[in-house]
């Protein structure tokens, strides 16, 4: 979407684009820890509710900052609340009831199915996008990639069915997301920023809604347990939108989503190191085998301007705001496919759909699809 004149980048570039892709890859990384930590003291839906309340006050800060307003229009909050729904209300009450009864690493490692399911379901539901022999082979690989952390030869034993399940529909619900998002929030005159801050909005209202009716008030509030929370939604939510929207418009969305990678090593990692999570050998080995199939349905055959990458790099090199556009709108097609890491706003460049605001980014997604 285009960003109503304002500039893409939402933070300071004070630090190397490297460093900030290695701290949002760390932060989303550790969004998992931080949610087992919370829901040993709290019920997921307040773990949840916690998360999109910090989460939703950084962004609100963000908006202060650059005097940016909520969005208007009645369809526009109804499609907000839709797309805050599927893109974080939802999987990220999945994920933190997930947690009850699987280890974090196992469910970073389903968080890496996205970008499986965000192709199967493209495939399905976006007619213009159309499948390669390439990309057919990475849906192949990345759920025999799936079949392989479950260890489906050992007919599931020692692996709780329902803790893995709700992971799995939180991957799966990032791109019906993205899907419904490209269908009816493409093309608005909002910045991505003003419908960010509605859509973490609504999210939250939700989850204050739903949280009274199914959970009582906490006995108690352990610092460790509240601080996880509070990291969850201030780095693993709020800030970590900002950065990587920061991200897509310097270095562009090729470059930016590759985080979707790193995520589930870091997750993995810091279960096993921190809070002393077992891994079987067909987690890790499961986990590459997803990835491969990940980064195959997400490649491109290079073009005669040098691929998507190299586009995008050059757009984002050019310094206007016309161009900051260009890069983030192109982004979201890029990513709709990925389905997304941890559910960056719908309306966002960052994780979402294809976009066609301008000519020239019609042009662009041409080359690059």
């Amino acid at each position: 979407m285009s960003s109503s004149g304002t500039s893409s980048s939402l933070s300071p570039r004070a630090l190397d684009w490297r460093l900030r892709f290695g701290l949002l890859s760390l932060v989303w990384g550790f969004s998992f820890l931080f949610m087992k930590v919370g829901t040993e003291s709290f019920a997921p839906f307040q773990v949840t509710l916690g998360r999109l309340a910090f989460g939703t006050a950084v962004v609100a800060v963000a908006m202060a900052v650059k005097r940016e307003r909520l969005p208007r229009g009645a369809w526009t909050w109804v499609h907000l609340a839709v797309a805050g729904f599927l893109l974080n209300a939802l999987p990220f009450s999945l994920f933190a009831f997930s947690e009850l009864t699987i280890p974090s690493s196992l469910a970073g490692i389903c968080n890496a199915t996205s970008p499986l399911w965000g192709m199967a379901l493209s495939l399905v539901a976006l007619s213009e996008d159309r499948p390669t022999r390439r990309r057919v082979a990475g849906l192949g690989i990345g759920f025999l990639g799936v079949l392989t952390v479950l260890g489906v030869w050992q007919g599931f034993h020692g692996l709780d069915v329902t803790g893995t399940a709700l992971a799995l529909l939180a991957s799966l619900s990032y791109p019906i997301g993205w899907i419904y998002v490209r269908r009816t929030l493409a093309g608005s005159s909002h910045s991505h920023l003003s419908l960010t801050g509605g859509q973490l909005l609504l999210a939250t209202l939700q989850l204050a809604v739903v949280t009274p009716l199914f959970t009582s008030v906490p006995s108690g509030f352990p610092v460790l347990p509240l601080l996880a929370v509070v990291a969850l939604g201030v780095l693993g939510t709020g800030l970590a939108f900002l950065i990587q929207y920061d991200l897509v418009a310097e270095v562009g969305p090729t470059t930016a989503q590759m985080v979707t990678y790193f995520t589930p090593v870091i997750a993995t990692a810091a279960g096993v190191a921190l809070l002393g999570e077992s891994l079987s050998w067909s987690t890790p080995v499961g986990a590459a085998i997803v990835l491969a199939g990940a980064a195959l349905t997400q490649s491109r055959p290079k073009t005669a301007t040098g691929g998507t990458c190299t586009a995008a790099r050059a757009d984002a090199t050019e310094g206007t705001d016309a161009t900051a556009h260009t890069d983030t709108t192109s982004a979201m097609d890029g990513t709709a496919r990925t389905g997304g890491t941890q559910g960056a706003v719908a309306t966002s460049a960052t994780d979402g759909a294809a976009e066609q605001p301008t000519p020239r980014s019609r042009v662009r997604q041409k080359s690059t699809t």
